[in-house]
């Protein structure tokens, strides 16, 4: 696990935080949402499908983003008001990937606009969006 913490809040100002999925880590969320989709967690029948293997969930892939900005940049204390996502690829089981958080705008009223985007392991974008916050 990597992160990198910048507390300088600004337009151009980023933070970011790696993971290594493990097959655990898919099983584990899928037991908390209850997403028990076969491409997730069937060896057997993901390797049927267009992916030749089990996937990730997108939105376990999406939640390292909410980790940069609750924990990193903005940091504890913002809250999300939005999140808007695109996933371009596909994120398999033993990927290591990183989400990049990086302010856009800041408004007077405590809001920001935050690109977001993670990246696997080969330098491949993986997800990119935007998020909506409240700063702390």
């Amino acid at each position: 696990m990597e992160t990198k913490k910048n507390n300088i809040i600004k337009k151009g100002s980023s933070a970011r935080f790696s993971k290594t999925i493990s097959e655990t880590d898919v099983y584990m969320f899928a037991g908390i949402c209850g997403d028990f989709n076969p491409v997730h967690i069937d060896r057997v029948k993901a390797g049927e499908t267009v992916f030749g293997k089990q996937i990730v969930h997108g939105a376990l892939v999406s939640s390292f983003i909410s980790t940069v900005i609750g924990m990193y940049m903005p940091g504890p204390g913002t809250i999300y008001i939005s999140q808007e996502s695109s996933f371009l690829k596909p994120v398999y089981i033993g990927d290591t990937v990183t989400a990049v958080v990086t302010v856009e705008e800041i408004s007077i009223k405590r809001r920001a606009v935050l690109l977001t985007e993670v990246f696997n392991h080969n330098g491949d974008k993986v997800l990119t969006g935007q998020a909506k916050v409240l700063l702390p």
